[in-house]
């Protein structure tokens, strides 16, 4: 039994403590994406424009422009273009979101389902 050890050596350890750097480097990094994604703003619209919603990269809402035209079609039309607009504005955010995520993950062979 003399020699046996835990099953581990000096290469296994290594290996822990590549683990628990690159671990480290990427809450610092998660840290600034946060605080990138907090002052981020992305800009949705509706397919005609008439409407804009803007919302941080987290996806907070922080401002709406309805251009007075998108008025004329009553609550039904723009009630519609809001929701275009908010859809899009979410969708940008949330592709945003993704593609810094994968660069901050980047060769660590995280499952891709993760839904970020």
């Amino acid at each position: 039994m003399s020699g046996q050890g835990f099953g581990f050596g000096l290469g296994k350890l290594k290996e822990i403590q590549q683990a628990v750097m690159k671990a480290k480097e990427i809450e610092q990094g998660a840290k600034a994406l946060q605080e990138e994604l907090e002052e981020m703003r992305i800009t949705g619209q509706s397919s005609n424009g008439l409407v804009k919603v803007t919302i941080s990269g987290n996806q907070e809402p922080h401002d709406v422009e309805i251009d007075p035209a998108a008025l004329e079609g009553g609550a039904e039309i723009l009630a519609d273009l809001v929701l275009a607009a908010i859809q899009d504005a979410y969708s940008i955010s949330s592709a945003t979101m993704k593609d810094r995520m994968e660069q901050l993950t980047g060769g660590l062979g995280l499952p891709g389902g993760l839904g970020l």
